[in-house]
């Protein structure tokens, strides 16, 4: 007996221990005023007190943050001190354990033919600034034509990275993935009806689910039609109203029909069954939509910086001892070498990279690799962070603009350089302005192409002006592209202004790259020209970073720290990209501990 009532005290305490420990996620009030969030008469202030934590994006792994040397720690073979040392810290992050792949940008593809159908003069431009270019795969003096018609498209390369995908067009796969995942997190809670799924709609053009839109104005997606949408979260802002009687019911139906008072007579006894009975009419959407507050929709997906993608593939957490990394990584895997050291593998390959001169894959029947171009997803181990491919397969896309140097002294908590401050467009009767066919804009990129600057549907973005950034300590202007190393501000007119500088003719240019001078034919169409001036580099503004090695790169370029560069607008059959998003709250999992004093 003694022992249960031992028992039932030990159980007792344990269970006030865990209220306790979850009071604070279940709070019904507002701990500095008192007032009651989640109800009606306090006013209806919402608050989501049970939020469990943000859910890991599909396909995605948590890369928990910290500090790295970020840059070569090996030898420079090169010479040109292009990853000098130096230190970071990186916020924790979520990224795609493999590079996307050929079937899942087809449904990309698949997704912008149905919506902005190529057939229609309207979008054809749309559709056609996406597709690959799978002509990459040819060689002047080498066949490998049967790949410029097969890689993409064909089921034997579905699991294989997709290439031929310039910076532009990873950045803009980015952006709609992020509302397909929104709308299907929408779908699964009832907020959103399945709009292919409705005959009364069709799914085209600005007609479609964007993510911005929808949490800028819901309204003002499919131009207000609220049958797209199902029934949404509690509305605690209105008070719910009370529930009369079916006698009252049809004494109100009565009166607002004749004026007079509803007498119950032995027809209507006879029918009461019958009109009790009746199906209830639509009430159309109920309660409120979803808001960023509420913590179900997820973060925007983007391209990794260059700094998180380094971090992510030397994954120096194996290396660690307590509070210090112990040994060099040069590469994905712990090791100085490629081939595996394990008795039950050894000597096999560790990543999918060019052996040497005329060597892509090794001895027939006896393959290093087990490529000679490149190769399924997920064939190697990942990282001790759950990555695979982080050396090896394809190079990779990541959002920075090029820079030979890194400013390690100008910042070294999450280092970008790329940055273009934006808000959104409202028009004169204050409202947000969402893209339309008749408001899109197109631009000719230095190569020919034809691409939409926003996708109609989306909320149009302009740069922030210099009365939105008055008197801020973090940053003057919207593009800061060039800041330090390339602007006005670095070159010896530092004194001028840059609006001045823009309408000059010889606006300064610290790096002298190529540019594309444009001509407009008779017919109006834009006429390309090669540049016929001697330039020193290609470095520029639209210069973009690409990290790791590829299927056709020497082991030298499976560093993570190394890195090369190329034009935004150029793709290549070696150069892929995998997505980022941010980790909201605490950087892990881990609750840290409190001291014995605060528990």
């Amino acid at each position: 007996m003694k022992r249960f009532i031992g028992k039932k005290v030990l159980l007792t305490i344990l269970v006030a221990g865990f209220l306790v420990s979850c009071g604070k996620k279940g709070r019904t009030s507002s701990e500095l005023t008192g007032w009651n969030f989640n109800d009606p008469t306090y006013g209806g202030f919402t608050a989501n007190t049970n939020y469990a934590g943000q859910k890991i994006p599909p396909g995605m792994v948590l890369i928990e943050g910290g500090t790295f040397t970020m840059g070569s720690v090996q030898d420079d073979v090169l010479f040109d001190w292009n990853t000098t040392p130096k230190q970071q810290q990186i916020r924790s992050f979520y990224m795609d354990q493999a590079e996307v792949t050929n079937l899942e940008y087809l449904f990309y593809l698949q997704y912008l033919e149905k919506v902005f159908p190529p057939s229609d003069d309207t979008y054809r431009k749309i559709y056609q600034s996406a597709l690959p270019d799978t002509l990459v795969w040819r060689d002047a003096l080498g066949f490998n034509e049967l790949l410029s018609e097969s890689y993409l498209r064909h089921p034997s390369y579905s699991d294989y990275p997709v290439v031929g995908v310039s910076w532009l067009q990873a950045t803009e796969y980015c952006k709609w993935r992020t509302d397909r995942v929104n709308e299907k997190i929408l779908y699964d809670k009832g907020v959103l009806n399945k709009l292919f799924d409705q005959d009364s709609l069709k799914v085209e053009g600005k007609n479609r689910f964007d993510t911005s839109t929808y949490l800028a104005n819901p309204k003002l997606l499919f131009d207000g039609d609220e049958s797209i949408y199902n029934k949404g979260l509690p509305d605690y802002s209105k008070k719910p109203s009370k529930k009369k009687s079916k006698k009252e019911r049809r004494a109100e139906e009565a009166a607002s029909d004749d004026g007079g008072a509803y007498v119950e007579t032995d027809t209507d006894k006879k029918s009461k069954k019958k009109r009790g009975r009746k199906s209830k009419s639509p009430q159309g959407f109920t309660g409120r939509h979803v808001k960023t507050s509420d913590g179900l929709l997820t973060q925007r997906f983007r391209l990794p910086t260059e700094a998180e993608w380094e971090y992510a593939a030397k994954a120096l957490i194996e290396n660690r001892e307590y509070n210090s990394i112990r040994g060099r990584k040069k590469y994905s895997w712990n090791g100085r070498y490629t081939r595996d050291q394990s008795k039950k593998r050894a000597g096999d390959q560790l990543a999918n990279f060019k052996q040497g001169k005329g060597d892509y894959s090794g001895l027939a029947g006896w393959s290093n690799d087990g490529a000679d171009i490149t190769i399924q997803v997920k064939s190697y181990d990942p990282n001790a962070f759950g990555l695979y491919d982080m050396s090896g397969n394809v190079a990779e896309w990541v959002a920075d603009v090029y820079r030979p140097i890194v400013d390690n002294d100008a910042n070294d908590f999450n280092y970008f350089r790329g940055n273009v401050f934006k808000k959104p467009l409202i028009d004169e009767e204050g409202k947000v302005v969402v893209v339309d066919y008749n408001s899109i804009e197109f631009d000719t990129l230095d190569n020919g192409k034809i691409v939409p600057k926003d996708l109609p549907g989306s909320v149009k973005y302009v740069p922030i002006t210099k009365r939105d950034a008055f008197m801020r300590p973090n940053y003057e202007k919207a593009d800061n592209v060039s800041i330090g190393d390339g602007d006005l501000a670095s070159t010896k007119n530092y004194f001028k202004d840059d609006e001045e500088a823009e309408e000059g003719d010889d606006k300064p240019r610290m790096y002298n790259s190529p540019k594309t001078p444009r001509q407009i034919g008779e017919s109006g169409l834009i006429i390309q020209q090669y540049d016929t001036k001697k330039r020193t580099t290609l470095i520029s503004d639209e210069t973009r970073v690409y990290k790791g090695g590829s299927w056709k790169d020497r082991e030298y370029w499976l560093d993570p720290a190394q890195r090369r560069y190329l034009p935004q607008y150029m793709a290549t059959n070696y150069i892929g990209f995998r997505c980022a998003t941010d980790k909201l709250g605490a950087m892990s999992y881990k609750r840290r501990r409190k001291s014995p004093s605060k528990r």
